[in-house]
């Protein structure tokens, strides 16, 4: 199936949604998520949240300099009061984002677009390994 630039920078500012959703979930996480067992993961969250704004600052630089505008627009946040739900829900999270990079890196090589494909496979290695941070803590 052959996707069009306009397509792919649609597909982008849509990821740069989530960036700034998952951004701002691992905020509202590490501060309330409570429990002596989830102490070090609390840390490494503020460290996701950090990564993830830098995902979303490498988004809008690409899709600037594709042609288009990047979004202001933040996707859906989970919340819950209960600490080992909000790790589900930011392993949710990274497992989509892991599906959706290696989906957008598929489609940068077929727009033959080298530096955003380099650009995508930096940002789904720090996806992968917050995916391995939050499959240790949680044990799966």
């Amino acid at each position: 199936m052959a996707i069009t630039k306009d397509e792919l920078l649609e597909k982008l500012n849509k990821d740069l949604e989530w960036e700034y959703a998952a951004a701002i979930q691992y905020v509202q996480h590490a501060a309330t998520m409570t429990g002596p067992e989830y102490e070090s993961i609390i840390k490494e969250l503020v460290v996701h949240s950090n990564e993830e704004m830098g995902h979303a600052l490498q988004l809008s630089e690409q899709i600037d300099y594709l042609g288009s505008t990047p979004t202001i627009k933040i996707e859906e946040r989970k919340v819950s009061e209960d600490s080992k739900e909000m790790l589900e829900q930011d392993l949710e999270g990274e497992k989509d984002a892991v599906r959706r990079y290696n989906e957008r890196i598929e489609e940068a090589i077929e727009l033959k677009l080298w530096g955003l494909k380099k650009v995508l496979e930096d940002i789904l290695v720090m996806e992968e390994e917050h995916e391995r941070d939050l499959q240790t803590v949680l044990n799966k």
